[in-house]
Parts: C-alpha cells; sequence; structure tokens
C-alpha cells in the first residue's frame, strides 16, 4: 500500500481548501504566523527538496530547533522527502542531544545556533545497526537553521513533490525514557496516520470548521498528533502557542480566536482554573477540552464543567502506539476512567502473575475477566503501533506477549468495557505528561561530588500534584542532620547541577537527604518506599 504521511495530512487539503488557514502560531498578544495550506503544502516541499539534495530517503534527520513554524514544517518536510525525522526537545542538554543524534545514527542535524548543542564534528555516529539502513552512505553534517533556508530558496518547481513511500516505511523516530535509564527511540511507520483514524470518533470529533488549540511543544507526540496531524487530516485549522504564556493567558486566547477545542495535559488545566475565574469569558465557540499525558482526577473534571459548563474528554495512550482508549462525544464520561477502546481498536487485560517464559523463550498469557487488574496490551495489528525500538531488541522482545503489546500500565475494564488505570508496572514516572527513567536523573546525580548514593522516584502530593524527589545519602555523613540553612544550600547546588545536565522535566523538584536508601535483601533500591515516606 503506497502511503505518505505528510502527504495523507497535506495533499488533499491543499486541492479541495486550499485557501483555509492550516497554522496558526499564537503569542499571548497577537497572530505570530499564519499559513494557508497551499502556503504549507508549498513550503514543506519545498524544505523536502532541499533535504533531498544533503541526504537519502530512510535516513534520519534530528530537529533540533525551538518550538516555532520552523519545527511544524521541518518534521513535514523530512517525511515528505522520504526521510526520518527525529524531533528533540529544545529543553535537552548539549549532551543529551549528542546521546540521541549518535545512537538514532542520523545523517543530518537541522538546529538552531540559539539552542545548547553539541559540538557537531565531534560526535562519532554508530554504524547503523537497523533494520531499514541507509545504503547511501552520506556524510554526516549539521546545518543551521538560516543557512538551510537559503539552501530552500532555490529548489526549483520540479523537484516539489511527496515521497512515493509505503504504508510500513519509516516515518519519524521518537526518544523516550526506557526501563534500563537511557532514552530509546520508537520507530513509527507511514500507516501510523492511519492509525490515529479511530480518535476521531472515540475522542475529538474533529472536523473541518474547528480551531484546535493545543498547549503542548511540538517534540511530543501527543502534540505532533492531536495538535497537527489530527487536525490536518480533519481539514481544520491548527492553533500552537509560541513564547511565554500564562495561564491566565488561555482562556483569552480561547475567546479571542474562537477556539472550539483546547488540548492539554491536567496540570495546566488545574493552574488554568486556579488562577482565573472562566465564567468571565465568552467561551460559546468551545465545543470540549481534549487531556492526555497524566491521569484526570474526578476533582478537576468537576471543576472543569462547573467552571465552564463544558465537556472535558480523557485519552490514554503512549508513545509507541499514540492514544487508544477514551471518552468522547459518542463515549459517555465515566468519573475515574479514561474511556473505553477506541473504535476498532483490539484492547485486552492480561494477568501479569500468569506471565512467564516457556522452553522457547515465547510468553505465555491469561486474558483477565472483568474487573481483573492486569496489564493493559493492544493487539500488535493495530495500525498505530510502532514498527519497533530502535536498535534495542531486548527491550522490544519485552513488550510482546504473542499477539499482544504490553506498554506496562496496570488497568482493569469492567463490564461495560471502561478501563480504570492501576498505575505502572514498572518505575517510570510521569512529569507532566513526559514518562521519566529514575534511573537516567540517578545516573547523572551520582557523578556528582557531594552525592554518595542517590535513588528517584515519583512522590504525589496531598494536592494530587506529582513532584520528581531525589533521595540522596551525601558524602557528608552529618548533612541529613545539619542546620535547614545547610542543607538548603547543598539541595540548591545539586539542583542547579541537574539544570545543567538534564532536560528540564527531567530534573528533580525537591531534594531530600538521607542516612540511608531503602534495599531489598538482595541489595535493589525500594523507590515506592521512598515515595510513602512522611
Amino acid at each position: 500500500m503506497r502511503l505518505n504521511l505528510a502527504a495523507h495530512c497535506l495533499a488533499r487539503n491543499a486541492r479541495e481548501r486550499g485557501e483555509q488557514t492550516a497554522l496558526m502560531f499564537l503569542s499571548a498578544n497577537r497572530v505570530e504566523y499564519s499559513a494557508t495550506y497551499n502556503e504549507i503544502t508549498r513550503e514543506c516541499l519545498r524544505m523536502a527538496a532541499a533535504l533531498r539534495s544533503m541526504v537519502s530517503p530512510g535516513e534520519r534527520i534530528a530537529l533540533r530547533l525551538r518550538h516555532g513554524p520552523e519545527y511544524a514544517l521541518a518534521f513535514f518536510a523530512a517525511n515528505a522527502a522520504g526521510c526520518v525525522p527525529v524531533p528533540l526537545s529544545p529543553q535537552l542538554q548539549a549532551e543529551e542531544v549528542a546521546f540521541i543524534v549518535r545512537d538514532a545514527d542520523c545523517a543530518l542535524s537541522l538546529y538552531d545556533a540559539t539552542l545548547p548543542c553539541p559540538d557537531w564534528n565531534q560526535i562519532s555516529h554508530s554504524t547503523s545497526r537497523s533494520n531499514f539502513p541507509s545504503a547511501s552512505g552520506s556524510k554526516k553534517q549539521a546545518i543551521e537553521l538560516k543557512s538551510f533556508f537559503i539552501t530552500v530558496r532555490e529548489q526549483p518547481d520540479s523537484s516539489l513533490y511527496f515521497a512515493d513511500t509505503t504504508a510500513e516505511d519509516p516515518a519519524f523516530l521518537v526518544y523516550t525514557s526506557g526501563t534500563g535509564g537511557y532514552q530509546k527511540g520508537v520507530l513509527h511507520a507511514q500507516r501510523s496516520i492511519l492509525g490515529r483514524e479511530p480518535m476521531q470518533p472515540g475522542w475529538h470529533g474533529m472536523n473541518s470548521s474547528d480551531r484546535v488549540l493545543h498547549a503542548g511543544a511540538l517534540n511530543w507526540t501527543y502534540t505532533l498528533g492531536v495538535g497537527l496531524m489530527d487536525p490536518w487530516c480533519a481539514g481544520a485549522t491548527a492553533c500552537l502557542h509560541t513564547g511565554t504564556i500564562q495561564p491566565t493567558d488561555w482562556p483569552r486566547l480561547w475567546q479571542e480566536y474562537n477556539i472550539t477545542m483546547f488540548a492539554a495535559v491536567p496540570s495546566l488545566y488545574r493552574r488554568i482554573l486556579k488562577y482565573d475565574d472562566l465564567r468571565t469569558y465568552d467561551l460559546k465557540a468551545l465545543r470540549h477540552a481534549l487531556t492526555a499525558g497524566e491521569a484526570l482526577l474526578p476533582d478537576l473534571l468537576h471543576a472543569w464543567r462547573q467552571a465552564t459548563d463544558k465537556p472535558m474528554y480523557e485519552a490514554l495512550g503512549m508513545s509507541e502506539v499514540s492514544t487508544y482508549i477514551s471518552s468522547g462525544p459518542q463515549t459517555p464520561v465515566r468519573a475515574g476512567s479514561p474511556g473505553r477502546p477506541q473504535p476498532g481498536r483490539r484492547v485486552a487485560i492480561l494477568l501479569a502473575d500468569q506471565l512467564q517464559h516457556d522452553e522457547s523463550e515465547n510468553k505465555r498469557y491469561e486474558l483477565a475477566p472483568t474487573d481483573a487488574i492486569g496489564l493493559l496490551a493492544i493487539h500488535r495489528s493495530d495500525p498505530g503501533l510502532m514498527l519497533g525500538y530502535w536498535n534495542r531488541p531486548e527491550e522490544e522482545r519485552a513488550v510482546y506477549a504473542d499477539e499482544w503489546f504490553i506498554g506496562g500500565d496496570l488497568a482493569r475494564i469492567d463490564a461495560d468495557g471502561y478501563v480504570y488505570y492501576h498505575g505502572r508496572d514498572n518505575e517510570l514516572m510521569n512529569a507532566s505528561g513526559y514518562r521519566v527513567s529514575p534511573l537516567e536523573v540517578e545516573r547523572c546525580l551520582q557523578n556528582h561530588a557531594d552525592v554518595a548514593e542517590v535513588a528517584v522516584t515519583e512522590v504525589r502530593l496531598p494536592s494530587q500534584v506529582s513532584l520528581i524527589v531525589a533521595y540522596i545519602v551525601p558524602v557528608d555523613a552529618e548533612l541529613p542532620h545539619a542546620e535547614e540553612r545547610k542543607r538548603n544550600a547543598m539541595a540548591l547546588h545539586i539542583l542547579r547541577y541537574a539544570a545543567e545536565h538534564l532536560a528540564e522535566y527531567k530534573c528533580p523538584r525537591k531534594v531530600e537527604f538521607v542516612d540511608s536508601l531503602p534495599r531489598t535483601a538482595s541489595g535493589k533500591i525500594q523507590r515506592r518506599l521512598l515515595a510513602e515516606r512522611k
């Protein structure tokens, strides 16, 4: 089957509604960028032509860019060129960027020089061990954004076309935290755009008259999907933000630009409700709100309904498959549940205590009965499911049980098909919708000269907000019992160290000094016991 993700999102819209606004970037005070489907499509194809002149189809292109129009265009242009965009967070530090560029064996790094960047000449790219290697032997290179656009302007009209890719060809490669403590690449196919189709009836219900505003950044699959791909598949207008926007700015944007759908994480909705009175705004255009990335707690859902008289629909998903369980206009909301499997999805609960290996190392499992808690699984035939983990065959094998993909979420399904989330089967933390490995943060902090031992975990506060907390056994054994001023000074020093080496969303928000870390008889740190400390 011939399929190209970028063409699927843009080509038909350019033909049928070419002069309709496709993309807007809004600051707190004005429209910073606006372009029609004709303009977006043409610019993407010019950028794709420029990329083809530098690298070969199938090769990876790192996007080290700030959140903005250039990021959106570059992502779709790389796909339109038949290459594989690797979206990077602007929050990453230079050493984190270097790891991903090296691990993904990127042939090209498109970068913004105002962001912390590694010394591109010093990055030693590993030989590609992928199932989708490039045979071109292209020289690895990095090009600054301004220089790249000089090349874009030179492209002739004859070079403007979408790549002739198949549904199973790679489309993009996103990096997320792995249980091993290192970022791992999740490789998605061109068919992933078809895997988003069940979200329309099952969650957001977008159509061509919608103006969809997403509060996230473009390196995140939640934003790339719900903020760009889904609006463009529906022929709607995608709206994103730029610059610094305060919680009180969002309702004004909804009102001023007739936003019909707003998407964010629950923690942002909580801040909006805390700092503003939504009853003072004219929100007649707003049809409903969307939320994902964190669990939607019943008190927040109630507060939103009281303040707006508008529905809020939740979805549950992951980087490997995007959202696949949700409530929506056709799926009534039940407080405490993210909803039901979207139409056409095959979802099951596998009994965790029954998973085992037989002599051939194939996993055996049993389907759980109604209301039994087990591992949430989705059938591997789902078109939205990843092609695999980039060069991580052991981690990839660990998430499949015969025909099922298991992402590590514990859940149960009731008699009406509603899913109830019961946490993680592993210790990955949730930081504003991003999954973060405690091992990655611990490895960083362990290099600090004043840290003897460290354990990092997610702690939920009485307000239901979660924090990443670092529990540290200091080199100075007296520090846990020292005066508060001394402990606070050392904690601030360690937090600053973390900020120099980790993306902002990975950094601990608090440091606690302890005499020792709780461990099992075999010496494994018991992070959950730390989280239960009062």
